[in-house]
């Protein structure tokens, strides 16, 4: 980890360096600023994982730090104080910890400690929503189909259509390929709302729409999918389905 120590006192940012240099190894690099303003800049040029912050200072307080970074603090915060009095207002900062002067050996360790938890938590958040984001971005033109090894991802154009079977659901895909999958059809119907090519004709059904080849009227009324499969439509949703046959098509 690199750190930054803001304090006005050069001896009081010596003792504490050295401290940390003997008793915190996973502390690697460490800079010096004397004030805030200039341990801000420092803060924005070096990037460091952890900022120990002297609230009390003669030009401007540690406490005004957040004035420098009103979107994000991508660092974490330990404030060094005399007066305990200072505790809550780091606290309303979100500092990670604050420490006492004199600084107690065994206390700066838990501080530090803390704040390398701290980072830790942060980066699995932050790779946590990135991947949140892959696949947000990878469902809008896939969709997840848990089969009994694994998660298999289909694409949209890849599915002809679902049926229900019971509390299960085939899928029918391309190439004359069906899994089955341990969710009822309205799981599906649910999750394809939003797209148009997907229409539930009939109870027990949805269907991909690229897939069908013929409205039959003949025996009572069907869809005839381009892989010859007859798929009932109900009367209740052969008018709506003419609509958007209509709609997407026409």
């Amino acid at each position: 980890m690199k750190a930054i120590i803001i304090d006005d006192e050069k001896r009081a940012r010596h003792l504490l360096s050295n401290l940390i240099t003997e008793h915190c190894t996973n502390i690697a690099h460490i800079q010096e600023a004397q004030d805030l303003v200039t341990g801000v800049d420092l803060i924005k040029a070096s990037k460091p994982d952890l900022v120990f912050l002297d609230i009390e200072m003669p030009n401007q307080s540690g406490l005004d730090i957040l004035e420098y970074f009103p979107n994000q603090i991508d660092f974490k915060i330990i404030f060094v104080t005399a007066y305990n009095q200072y505790a809550i207002d780091a606290f309303k900062l979100a500092a990670v910890d604050y420490l006492l002067k004199p600084v107690d050996t065994n206390e700066l360790k838990e501080a530090i400690l803390k704040a390398e938890n701290a980072i830790k938590t942060s980066n699995f958040n932050d790779q946590l929503n990135k991947l949140r984001d892959s696949l947000k971005q990878l469902s809008m033109d896939k969709i997840a189909l848990e089969i009994p090894k694994g998660i298999m991802f289909a694409s949209h154009s890849d599915i002809l259509y679902f049926e229900a079977d019971g509390m299960y659901t085939n899928v029918q895909l391309l190439e004359g390929k069906q899994k089955t999958i341990c969710k009822p059809l309205k799981h599906f119907v649910a999750q394809l709302e939003t797209n148009a090519m997907f229409f539930k004709c009939h109870r027990s059904y949805l269907i991909n729409l690229n897939y069908v080849d013929e409205l039959v009227k003949d025996d009572g009324d069907y869809l005839l999918m381009n892989n010859k499969k007859r798929i009932p439509i109900s009367k209740s949703k052969r008018d709506q389905f003419l609509d958007v046959i209509k709609e997407t098509f026409m």
